[in-house]
């Protein structure tokens, strides 16, 4: 009979479910254009390295998965990404939120089953035979041994322990979200520093070249001057354009460094223990071009949009925890176990069984507005998470336009910077024969020098900008992340 009544209690429990109180989830609605408004960069390149124009650049069909940064065919690139994971201790601190929330699923997955324990008692006790002063005092002494087994179990009647495990699971897959999040913000900073340091690199040899022919010019200036054909301001002008592209030169050294350590640091090691060799863009290079698909697959593809979303449903299970809070609570108790007055040996005795069983009932008719709060303030929270939800999602529409419409942009200006730059590069020449002949002053040549100089730096900085939008791009667009990645609870 005691074992019957032990195993009822444990297993009978496990089968009771009530019905779910509170609102029934629906993800919050966005409006959204179908298409997106900016048509981003034309899969043509204006001029290739051999000088034939509209040459077709194929797009890529998609972002690889999980390793984005190969669309640029950068075999350094793509030595240093894969470290970021490896490494990365902003990264290891949102691994260990992820651990921190599965594991709080697995406690709030223990409310399901019954709390089974032992509580042991053995008391001795001393009476005395009289209350008052004696001077004859007489006592006894009673001893008790107690070894219950018991079992407490609250039946989840209105769904409070389950939508709190869903809350659960939805915040562990907002975490894994956000754990996304911030490999995707890492990898992308990784590839915009990279792509900087390269472009420094790319003005390096640009000032350096700058620097040799400005010292050609030194020497032609003074050799006029000192066969009576130029005047010394000639020769002092050409020694100030040479002084400054030297400073200009040198000055490239601090930004390049300073992204060599950025790159470091997000790899997580110490500066000193990385060195990337010097090596300027190729000539002709163009970013890749990315095809930016839906609006709508945003929804799909941003973990952080994911992550807000989650979030919306967890704060709707919240809603539900509240609610349940009204209505009664039923808790099932059982104990068993042997108990006896008598020595430790008769405490096994058949006779010395006890168990107990029974129900409990269990309901608040007053708190003074306590339960009525935590409602309203599940449902304003709710709210809030609702519309955090929707900016995330028309902030990351946006985020997309504004990296479309840039590199739509840079893309023609790239094309007309080339021509400028080809135009500037043929009046230096220009001018600089017209000097040699005599024709014009070295102010003009100057003057050509400084415009020339000024275009090809131009040329450097909106390919930077391109590459760097291109990276934005591929990253607002989730890198080719989608919500299928998300562990299942």
């Amino acid at each position: 009979m005691s074992r019957r009544i032990l195993q009822l209690t444990l297993l009978g429990p496990l089968l009771l479910s009530g019905c779910m109180v509170g609102p029934k989830y629906a993800v919050p609605n966005v409006p959204i254009a179908p298409s997106f408004k900016e048509t981003g960069p034309v899969p043509y390149k204006e001029t290739g390295p051999d000088g034939t124009a509209w040459q077709t650049v194929k797009p890529e069909d998609a972002i690889p998965r999980g390793t984005w940064w190969t669309v640029f065919n950068d075999a350094e690139l793509n030595t240093l990404e894969p470290k970021v994971e490896q490494a990365n201790q902003t990264l290891k601190q949102a691994d260990a939120n992820l651990r921190a929330a599965r594991a709080e699923i697995t406690v709030r997955n223990a409310a399901r089953f019954p709390n089974i324990g032992i509580n042991a008692t053995a008391t001795t006790q001393r009476y005395s035979g009289s209350p008052y002063f004696n001077p004859s005092p007489s006592y006894s002494i009673s001893s008790t041994l107690q070894y219950p087994f018991e079992v407490n179990y609250e039946v989840d009647l209105w769904g409070q322990v389950r939508r709190n495990i869903a809350a659960g699971k939805e915040e562990m897959q907002a975490t894994a979200a956000d754990r996304a999040s911030v490999l995707l913000s890492l990898q992308a900073e990784l590839a915009f520093d990279y792509f900087n340091l390269r472009s420094d690199d790319q003005l390096q040899h640009l000032l350096n070249d700058t620097v040799t022919q400005y010292k050609e010019a030194v020497r032609i200036t003074t050799n006029r001057y000192n066969g009576g054909l130029a005047v010394k301001s000639d020769v002092t002008q050409a020694e100030t354009q040479l002084q400054s592209a030297i400073v200009a030169a040198s000055d490239v050294a601090i930004d390049r460094a300073q992204y060599e350590h950025a790159i470091a640091n997000l790899i997580g090691v110490a500066p000193a223990s990385l060195t990337i060799a010097f090596s300027p863009l190729p000539e002709g290079t163009n970013p890749p071009i990315v095809p930016p698909g839906l609006p709508s697959e945003l929804l799909q593809r941003r973990p952080d949009v994911a992550a807000a979303e989650r979030r919306a449903n967890e704060g709707n299970e919240a809603i539900g925890i509240a609610q349940a809070a009204f209505y009664p609570s039923l808790n099932l108790g059982a104990a068993i176990g042997f108990q006896s007055n008598a020595t430790v040996q008769s405490i096994f005795n058949p006779a010395s069984v006890v168990y107990s069983l029974g129900p409990g009932l269990a309901y608040t008719f007053f708190d003074a507005g306590r339960r009525k709060g935590i409602k309203e303030e599940a449902l304003a929270l709710f709210d809030r998470s609702s519309a955090d939800y929707k900016q995330t999602v028309l902030d990351a529409v946006q985020q997309v336009e504004d990296n479309l419409v840039a590199l739509r942009v840079l893309q023609e200006e790239a094309a007309q910077q080339r021509a400028g730059t080809a135009a500037a590069q043929e009046s230096e020449r220009i001018f600089n024969n017209r000097y040699v002949g005599g024709v014009d002053t070295y102010l003009q040549v100057v003057t050509a020098q400084t415009a020339a100089l000024d275009s090809e730096v131009n040329d450097i900085d909106i390919l930077r900008r391109r590459m760097d939008s291109t990276v934005l791009l591929i990253k607002v667009l989730g890198g080719g992340w989608d919500r299928s990645q998300l562990p299942t609870p």
